[in-house]
Parts: C-alpha cells; structure tokens; sequence
C-alpha cells in the first residue's frame, strides 16, 4: 500500500510510504524553485511515479478550495488522473497530531510524550465555561502521549486565542489571548529586521548579546508579555519600544545585518533574551510533560524543534530523559507524520521504524551533461587537498536532503581551520556576518571533540554543541562566538562518498571535520538539480564542484558582473 500525503501552506511537502516504510520527500520550493512553496504539485508529481494508493491532505485548514467542474479539491484532482480509485483522508485539522506521529515513529521508541511547540496549528473552537461557550483557537503548545497500541493521544493543549479572550486554564487545556513562544521569537526576529520564517538568524545573532536589566522579562505566566508584545490575531505580534525606549533601533536593522560596527547592544542583548527565556519555558513544558506522563522517552516537534541551540540545552538539563528531536521538525515534517499515522490506524502494525536517513528526494537519472565545462578526474584526496588549500567546494551526489539541513548531498564545503573563513562563506553565500556554520565529522572523533551528554552520534545536525576545552580554536571557521558548532556526524554507512572525503582532509590535516553549509545562496531554496547547481555557482564566486559519483571535478566560470558581486 503507498501512502502519499501532503502539507499545502508554507514549507509545501509530499512524502510517500511504501508499505509503511518512507521512501521519498521533497519540499516545493526544491522543485519549484520559490521559497517556501506552500502547493506542493511537483512533489506530487514525484511521488505519482511510485503509484500512490491513499492521499493524506494535511496543513491547517481543512477547507480546501473546490474545483468547479468536479467538486473536488485540485490535489484529489490530481490524483485522480492517474489513480481514479485513490482514498483520500482529509485530516487537515490535526496538524499538530501530524507533529507528533512524525517525530515519535521517526524516534524508534517503543513509547514516549510528544513536546509540539508551533507558532499556530489547526483553529479549532474551544469551550471557555461551564455555560459551554466558545471561542476559536489556535494550537500553540500540545503534549501528546504515544505509544504504537493506543496510537497519538492529546495529554495537554495550549491555544493562543482572539483579543477578547479570557485566560482558560483547565486540567488538560489552556487558552489565552497573549502572544505564545514561537510568536514571540518571531515577533523579536520581524523587529530586528529579518523576514518570514527567519528566526534561524536571530537564533545565530543571540550568542553575541548577554543579559541585559534594560530589557524587560518578555513573558509572563508563559506567554508573551503585553507589555512588550502587541498580539496581532491570529498571526502574531510585534514589539511596542513605546513603552521601552531602550528597545528602539536607532535606524534600519537592515544597515547593520552586513556592518557588525552598526549593531547595538539593545539588539543583541534582545536576540539573546529571546533565546534564553523561550528554551526555558519550553524546557519547563518539557518537565509538564514527564511529569503528566511518567515516562522518560520524549520527542520533540513543530517550528521551535529546529532550535538547535535550545535541542542541546535540553540535552544539557535533562542528562536522565531520551530525547528525539524531529529533524524535519517544521510544517513541511507534518506530511511524514499524517502518512504514518493513517499507516499505523489502518493496518494495526507495530513495527518500529526508526528514521535511518534524510537522504529521500527524487530519485535521478542525472546524465550529467558537462559539455562546455572544464572537468577532470579526481580522487577523494585531490578534492581533500583543493579544499585544504582554501578552496570552496561544492558537493553533489545521490538524492537530496529532507528538512533544511545539507548533509553532504547538497553542501557547500571549506577549510574549518581558516580563521578567516566564515567571512569568506558568508560573503560569498550573500549571508549576514553574525550566522554561522555547521560540520560534519567522521562519528568516530565526536566524543574527542564535543561534550556529547551521552549522545552517540547526531547524523541529523539537530545540536548546536559545545566543544570540548582543548579543541577550542582548531576550527575557527565553525566554531561560534559562544564556543559551539551544529555538527554533523558521518559514517561509511551513512555516506560512504562524504566519510571517504572527511577522511582524506583527515589525513592532509589532521582534523576530522570539514565545514560544511548548504548549497544555495542567500535568499534561495537548497539545490535539488545538476541543473540548479551550475545555475547557482554561475552567479557566485565558487569555482569548483565535485561529483563523487562519476569522480569528476568540474571548474565554473562566474557570471557575476563586478557589481553583482559586491552586493551583499
């Protein structure tokens, strides 16, 4: 049975199981090629070539436009052409039930208690008294008790509701107009001046800032303080400096995300505040959730799940629990959950199925047509030592990463001893200077290098990890200004190309470790083709790409214009 189903909305995705194992996933705007694809065509498209026997419709709102001619919704419709016998389960009110199923079948856990902290999910009405009155809500915060017998059951909710809302809190429920945790995140990230879904960057921007009394507490009772969030239903908030001056930005943020000498201390210092206070709530709502449960197995899910920095605090506070963290924790992970759990509903199986790899993009027959490129053969050790002479290189081979993380598919390759070298990226990239960058290293060196707190290895890139004292300044280019790195390890098994590569840069260097960022540039969805890949190094100023699977470099000559290239 293929099990097809679908996230429409921001971060549009298709994921496909194959009798109940995962078999493919792609992202829109990978095939699109606009960001944040919210219809997800292509990846249906894609996953037609397997044959698809059920569609899940997933997102937010189970309201789906109609097709006049048919009554029914284009993505059925679609469908429809190639199987007119598909089921279809419409069961676009349960986003954070898809959450939760995605990050505990990915965990492999026998059982656990599912942490889904979102900026909002599904709107539902929510009784607030006993005379059964109602007023809709939208999910927030949700704590889940899973297990494969019972499947995925509400323990807790948290609604964020309209501004007449009245504070409701129950045994199982909680619902309040002010702003929650990821609003609140996104509400300091749209005043610093990044744009929709950027709060990755205020995440890299809070290790420069400390605690700062000038700053007010940004929550109270666990939701954004209104006396520094403005609730703007049901989307978000924004800051009110009116009533902290401290707090305005003397001008455009903009000015200073490529001038560091332009940033002040209230703006660093409020990235850190957001950071601090909101890994701490939510490592509270982690402690509910044990608690509620009595159980030691916990997964983690929703927009605040790729938090890396806040993934390893919980490691960090929490020695004694088995934490999962989702690796494709965003809106576009739904679509893995919703396929197993109508999976796991129909055919009553038990069978764990821990996720292995994230290597699950469309499969390609690439012809690799290089006419009019100059290539040549090479070895893994003729990459190594290009890249440990300062040469950028990219890597492109096999079947693209799922979620945002590249993971030695789709990457972007450098020297990490070169003190100079996340400027050099940065630059190149079009990428502010604050943000920094991941490594992959061999499994095998990763307890001699990062306090792991017990972890074996973290092939997924979910932690951004301390190293360890005497490894400090051997890798300046990923090592932050706070001391930590979001790292990769690699095995053989994994990525036999990539491990071979690491291994030689090893063997030149002596670290096991090459850095490592995503193969696109600023502004602009991960590559998915070869096609997308010499498109992007025409308009940068990276010269080499290496092809591990047919052994072949291949030398790109920029398009840039002079002018181009020196904007940021």
């Amino acid at each position: 049975m293929n099990i097809l189903a679908i996230n429409p909305g921001h971060n549009g995705s298709a994921a496909l199981l194959v009798d109940g194992e995962l078999k493919f996933y792609v992202e829109e705007e990978r095939l699109s090629r606009s960001k944040y694809d919210g219809n997800p065509y292509m990846g249906i498209l894609e996953a037609l070539k397997y044959g698809v026997d059920i569609l899940i419709l997933g997102g937010t709102h189970p309201e789906f436009p109609q097709l006049p001619w048919t009554g029914e919704d284009p993505y059925s419709a679609l469908v429809r052409k190639h199987n007119p016998k598909v089921k279809v389960f419409n069961i676009a009110n349960a986003h954070h039930v898809g959450h939760a199923a995605g990050a505990f079948y990915n965990s492999g856990f026998d059982d656990a208690v599912a942490v889904i902290v979102d900026g909002s999910g599904t709107r539902q009405e929510i009784q607030v008294d006993e005379e059964g009155n109602k007023n809709p809500g939208f999910e927030t915060e949700t704590i889940f008790n899973c297990d494969y017998e019972e499947g995925i059951k509400v323990a807790f909710q948290s609604f964020g509701g309209n501004p007449d809302t009245q504070r409701v809190v129950g045994d199982n429920i909680e619902m309040d107009s002010a702003i929650t945790l990821v609003k609140a995140y996104e509400a300091v990230s749209e005043y610093l001046g990044f744009g929709f879904i950027e709060a990755g960057k205020t995440m890299g921007l809070a290790p420069y800032g400390k605690y700062d009394d000038m700053i007010p507490s940004l929550f109270f009772n666990g939701r954004g303080n209104k006396n520094v969030f403005v609730p703007n239903y049901p989307a978000g908030a924004h800051i009110d400096h009116t009533r902290h001056p401290y707090l305005t930005l003397k001008e455009d943020p903009r000015a200073w995300h490529n001038d560091p000498s332009k940033v002040t201390d209230a703006a660093k210092n409020l990235a850190w505040a957001v950071q601090d206070e909101t890994q701490t709530l939510v490592g509270d709502l982690i402690e509910k959730a044990v608690a509620m449960s009595g159980k030691k197995n916990v997964v983690i899910a929703g927009g605040y799940g790729l938090n890396c920095v806040a993934n390893y605090y919980y490691k960090k506070r929490f020695p004694d629990l088995n934490i999962f963290v989702d690796p494709i924790s965003h809106d576009g992970g739904t679509a893995i959950g919703l396929a197993y759990l109508v999976h796991y509903t129909e055919t009553k199986d038990t069978t764990k199925r821990p996720l292995s790899t994230l290597y699950l993009g469309p499969k390609r027959e690439e012809n690799y047509d290089l006419e009019g490129y100059d290539t040549q053969d090479v070895t893994p050790a003729d990459v190594a030592k290009l890249i440990a002479e300062k040469n950028i290189v990219t890597l492109f081979q096999g079947r693209s990463e799922a979620g945002p993380r590249a993971l030695g598919n789709r990457s972007i390759l450098y020297d990490p001893t070169d003190p100079n070298g996340k400027d050099t990226v940065n630059k190149v990239k079009g990428r502010e200077w604050f943000r920094p960058f991941a490594g992959s290293m061999l499994k095998e060196y990763f307890e001699e290098w990062f306090d792991t707190y017990g972890m074996e290895e973290t092939p997924f890139m979910m932690y951004a990890m301390d190293f360890k004292l005497a490894k400090h300044g051997e890798v300046p280019a990923i090592t932050h200004v706070d001391g930590t790195c979001r790292i990769q390890t690699v095995t053989r098994e994994q990525n036999e190309a990539y491990y071979d590569l690491i291994e030689e840069f090893r063997k030149i260097t002596g670290v096991p470790i090459l850095f490592n960022t995503s193969f696109n540039l600023a502004g602009e969805p991960l590559v998915e083709t070869l096609e997308d890949a010499l498109h992007t190094m025409k308009n940068c100023d990276i010269k080499y790409m290496y092809l591990p699977e047919v052994g072949k470099l291949v030398t790109v000559a920029s398009e840039q214009t002079e002018e181009d290239s020196q904007t940021p």
